[in-house]
């Protein structure tokens, strides 16, 4: 038989039947849903649920992946939280802001505004990391990032990095703290906060408090 008469033999499809059609199409959907009914629980041990959120729960944060002079936000009591690793070029300019700031050494409502552990000069655990709400003091606007130093539109042209808050012009250094002579009447706050590891924040809770 030649190639020809065997594609002539070959038998055509006919229509699919239309019960095992909607079988077909039953199961998939059903295959379907399981797979997000595994993915959804999965993903949610991961995160507190809204409610959680509202009522103040611990916010866990990885934050291996973040190298130095990046920054990386996330929701804590439905406030923005900056979780920065500052360059050892940027923790150098804390100590050159010291005689411009308003509370330099965070002494103005410390168990407010400032835990214990980060009443020191860089105002965190360690020193390379800051943990801040990002909440202006003054009317709750949310400062901007300015980590690039010199002259720029709004700011002093010895600027040494920080952060502006573009509603009123209160600035704030590399830690957070607010300079001198602006409506901000306050340093950032820096909220309860421990490491789980070496890697692994825990944004809400303290053991130390």
């Amino acid at each position: 038989m030649t190639p020809s008469s065997q594609a002539s033999a070959a038998p055509e499809a006919g229509p699919l039947d239309p019960t095992k059609r909607n079988w077909i199409l039953a199961t998939a959907a059903v295959g379907g849903a399981g797979a997000a009914a595994v993915a959804v629980p999965f993903v949610s041990t991961f995160q507190p649920s809204e409610r959680a959120k509202a009522a103040g729960a611990p916010v866990e944060v990885d934050i291996s992946a973040l190298k130095p002079g990046e920054k990386v936000t996330v929701e804590w009591r439905g406030k923005p939280v900056w979780i920065i690793r500052r360059t050892p070029e940027q923790l150098e300019t804390l100590k050159r802001t010291e005689a411009e700031l308003a509370d330099p050494k965070s002494q103005r409502n410390p168990a407010e505004l400032t835990p214990d552990y980060a009443r020191n000069q860089h105002r965190s655990i360690k020193p390379e990391v800051l943990v801040a709400v990002g909440i202006c003091s003054h009317l709750g606007c949310s400062p901007v990032d300015k980590f690039q130093t010199g002259a720029q539109p709004s700011l002093p042209d010895d600027w040494t990095g920080g952060f502006l808050c573009p509603c009123h012009g209160s600035t704030f250094d590399m830690a957070g703290r607010v300079f001198r002579n602006k409506p901000a009447p306050d340093n950032l706050e820096v909220p309860p906060h421990m490491y789980l590891s070496d890697t692994k924040l825990l944004i809400g809770e303290d053991k130390k408090a």
